[in-house]
């Protein structure tokens, strides 16, 4: 079913870090409000509603009754942090499949306010899950399993903490910009490498901020969009995977961005040198080196240089990233990410991003998504966005 025949219509961000006052449900309601506002559309336009294992109770179930939504296509993919890219691909699909006119995707958490250790804490396992007897004993927690990628990477390809670091700083270049980030000092490469060590390599300033927080996408049929106030935005290629251990064969040097962005470029006819702009999931550093390699924005084992020297800082770099801040430096709820790297990309698209990081003639952005681990399994999905 073609992407192509669905366009972006509103995208907000909840201004939120931190609503011990607010519940989850509120959150996912007040970020709806808000995308309505953007787009100019009412409560009652709204037939589809998508979102994942950040909603509270039963999903859909709960929300669209919370809401008051009166829908005829729902539904509750959970990938993590990437979902949020799966269910913008798989909005496009059922408004191109006639299920549904105006889709309304949200996301809500606040882990910042429930004082959850995300990435240091062991991780939660379902005794059902088929990986717990193998990873349970070893106690594993988020930060481990990235900084055996990054530890690898470095192994097999020479990459070390000062180029990482880059990626840190240049987050830390954006959100000085961002009103709402929560950390808007100017970081150096120095000050990275000079944080507290949390999982060799890995230090405190090379993983992301944890904080409470909403968004919200609005996907609409073209004869809507091209209605309403709002510059087009239109989805022109979608990819999405999941990768896994393979029953312990698994190369820690990759991520699922290597398929699903392969498949967004192919449906989209456009290749990496064509992108003005990029949204990377920067859940860790490491995490964004490795997902640009894989993207094909450089070479694998190559990314560390490619991420030095500024190079994702916009108006200095070859390729701006995150010019909110991102996941490093400005917002990270629900422990999910995905919705507000495709937020940051809409408005890089509109022309409405800050105007000391707005990507000039910013016209084809990449939204790139993780959710998972990366070091054992992760969902991957990757959205191709065109202004038109």
């Amino acid at each position: 079913m073609p992407h192509s025949q669905a366009y972006i219509v509103g995208a907000y961000e909840h201004p939120t870090r931190r609503a011990p006052h607010l519940s989850t449900s509120q959150l996912h309601a007040q970020a709806a409000w808000g995308a309505l506002q953007d787009s100019g559309l009412s409560h009652s336009d709204i037939d589809g509603y998508f979102c994942a294992g950040d909603a509270p109770g039963l999903g859909p179930l709960s929300l669209v009754d919370y809401m008051g939504l009166r829908v005829r296509h729902v539904d509750s993919t959970d990938t993590g942090g990437s979902s949020y890219l799966i269910h913008v691909a798989h909005a496009a699909q059922a408004i191109a499949a006639g299920k549904c006119n105006v889709a309304l995707i949200t996301l809500a958490g606040r882990p910042r306010s429930e004082n959850m250790a995300t990435g240091t804490a062991p991780r939660v396992y379902n005794p059902g899950a088929p990986d717990v007897p193998f990873e349970f004993p070893y106690g594993p927690t988020t930060v481990n399993l990235y900084a055996m990628c990054a530890m690898r990477h470095m192994y097999e390809y020479g990459t070390t903490s000062e180029q990482l670091a880059w990626i840190k700083v240049a987050a830390s270049h954006h959100a000085q910009h961002n009103p709402n980030a929560l950390l808007r000092e100017v970081v150096t490469v120095d000050e990275v490498l000079a944080s507290p060590l949390i999982a060799d390599p890995l230090r405190r300033l090379d993983c992301c901020v944890i904080t409470d927080g909403a968004g919200a996408i609005i996907m609409a049929r073209p004869e809507i969009a091209k209605s309403l106030r709002q510059p087009l935005v239109r989805l022109k290629g979608a990819g999405e995977t999941v990768k896994h251990t393979m029953g312990g064969s698994v190369d820690l040097t990759y991520s699922g961005a290597a398929q699903s962005g392969a498949e967004a470029f192919a449906e989209a006819k456009v290749a990496p040198g064509d992108i003005k702009y990029a949204s990377i999931y920067d859940s860790f550093t490491i995490t964004v080196l490795i997902q640009l390699e894989d993207l094909g924005f450089c070479k694998k084992g190559e990314g560390g240089r490619f991420v030095a020297d500024g190079n994702l800082i916009s108006g200095v770099g070859r390729l701006p990233i995150n010019t909110d801040g991102g996941g490093l430096c400005n917002n990270h709820p629900a422990n999910r990410g995905g919705m507000t790297k495709i937020i940051e990309a809409v408005r890089q698209l509109r022309g409405q991003a800050h105007p000391n990081v707005q990507v000039p003639n910013c016209d084809l952005a990449l939204v790139q998504g993780t959710g998972g681990q990366l070091g054992t399994r992760h969902g991957s999905a990757t959205l191709i966005l065109e202004r038109e």
